[in-house]
């Protein structure tokens, strides 16, 4: 029976970051992984190939706009299958990468179900059991599934079967308006499909700063898509053409396709969690401490199974903080220390305190803003869509939120968190003020709305 030190059940973001950092910190690891294959939903159904395929949409989509192009005549009209190909590459490099993290390491990996004995061993599909010290659980989450929604039938997809659409649809109803569904209703819209966005709550994004929300709702209605709040379903009717989603309004959508992307489940139904006294809720998410250590305290928990943020980066740093942790360097993660991505059409990002935040604290805040159509690099790429908006202290001037809506702002987002997480006094507006950023640029945002914001206190 093997014996380690620690034992990784999922080889996802959280899974391979627990895995590393306990391997460089001398323990012996090893990883089971229920798929025939490493990476985990991130890189086989998730994040990586939703993606690739955004980025293949997008990319025809500035072809299909740019003036010179279309002067030339030149036509392009991808199938969604064609948009999709460009993905499978991606996929092959991550997972040959990730398995050479793994082989440089010496952790092994055993494929198949792990299932709990008890708080010690693990049982991999009757075949072998690994004994242990500590254990890991990262096995992520899947789309959550009504029973009353048939979704073997060709018109019925949710997140992970949406990327296998072989034929191209003239409409969608997207039911779900998170983050996947909102990703979603840009992408389709983008290929010139027409989509039904159905929220169950009052706002998109509620989390999001409000700007940015209204930025967003805004920009997606200018494109076309109908967003419908409020809204909850009471049945779905998949015929041969079509899908009819019945509300509970009275309203039917009937569209050639429906994406259902309201909510995710945790996959711990195999792992026999009572075996070693843990319990998940109803969604099948597992409760976690500060340093994600389940109730059963040998064993942590972490990623999407734990629930929220989901979110890949979020899962690798918190694998990384429960090993970290058992090892006896505990450096325990703040969610405010994680910026969000959300690759809507465009992009948003944001990391830090929204304005509704500092106002329900009674902060002495002040915002600078800095809209991209005025910005030289912004007109030159004809990607004048957005702004970036910093709020910060009135009196001190420290950076107590960055969020930006436009393109690239998952990427433009990680200057201001740099400067967020340094220590007083240079994580304050004046860095932003007294650096010189390259010009043309679309860092130039920084200095522009830290000018603006310094501009309505002095």
């Amino acid at each position: 029976m093997p014996d380690f030190d620690l034992v990784v059940i999922g080889s996802g973001p959280g899974g391979e970051g627990a895995a590393m950092q306990a391997a460089k910190g001398g323990m012996r690891v090893a990883v089971v992984e229920s798929y025939q294959r490493i990476g985990g939903g991130c890189t086989h159904w998730g994040t990586i190939p939703s993606k690739a395929l955004r980025h293949s949409i997008y990319s025809v989509m500035e072809a299909m706009e740019n003036p010179m192009l279309r002067e030339l005549g030149v036509q392009l009209h991808p199938s969604f299958a064609q948009l999709r190909a460009s993905s499978r590459s991606i996929i092959e490099k991550q997972v040959s990468l990730r398995h050479s993290f793994y082989e440089r390491n010496d952790v092994p990996i055993y494929h198949g179900t792990a299932k709990f004995v008890d708080a010690h061993t693990i049982d991999v599909d009757s075949k072998v059991q690994l004994q242990f010290q500590h254990a890991v659980i990262a096995t992520g989450s899947r789309p959550y599934r009504p029973s009353n929604i048939d979704f073997k039938h060709p018109r019925v997809f949710d997140s992970d079967t949406i990327l296998s659409l072989n034929f191209d649809p003239q409409s969608i109803t997207v039911y779900g308006a998170g983050v996947i569904g909102c990703e979603y209703a840009s992408m389709f819209r983008n290929l010139h499909i027409k989509v039904n966005l159905v929220n169950t709550r009052s706002k998109l994004l509620e989390f999001l700063d409000d700007e940015i929300i209204d930025a967003l709702s805004y920009k997606m209605r200018e494109s076309g898509i109908v967003i419908r709040h409020n809204e909850v379903f009471s049945h779905v009717d998949a015929q041969d053409d079509q899908v009819v989603l019945h509300m509970d309004s009275g309203k039917q959508l009937r569209t050639d396709i429906l994406l259902f992307a309201n909510g995710r489940s945790g996959n711990t139904e195999a792992l026999d969690l009572p075996a070693i006294g843990v319990q998940a809720n109803q969604r099948g998410q597992i409760e976690v401490d500060e340093n994600y250590r389940t109730h059963c305290h040998n064993v942590y928990a972490v990623g999407d199974v734990i629930g929220y943020p989901s979110l890949a980066s979020a899962a690798y740093m918190q694998g990384r903080a429960a090993a970290q942790h058992l090892l006896g360097n505990s450096t325990a993660m703040k969610l405010s220390d994680t910026p969000t991505g959300i690759y809507t059409i465009p992009e948003i990002s944001s990391i830090g305190r929204s304005e509704r935040e500092l106002t329900e604290a009674k902060v002495p805040y002040e915002v600078g803003q800095s809209h991209f159509k005025s910005l030289a690099y912004a007109q030159i790429t004809g990607r004048a869509v957005g702004m970036l908006k910093l709020l910060f202290h009135r009196e001190t001037l420290e950076i107590l939120g960055v969020h930006c809506f436009g393109p690239n702002a998952s990427e433009i987002i990680h200057i201001g968190q740099a400067i967020m997480k340094q220590p007083p006094p240079h994580n304050t507006l004046e860095y932003f003020i007294n650096t010189t950023f390259n010009y043309p640029t679309m860092a130039e945002a920084y200095r522009v709305a830290a000018l603006n914001g310094y501009n309505r206190v002095f």
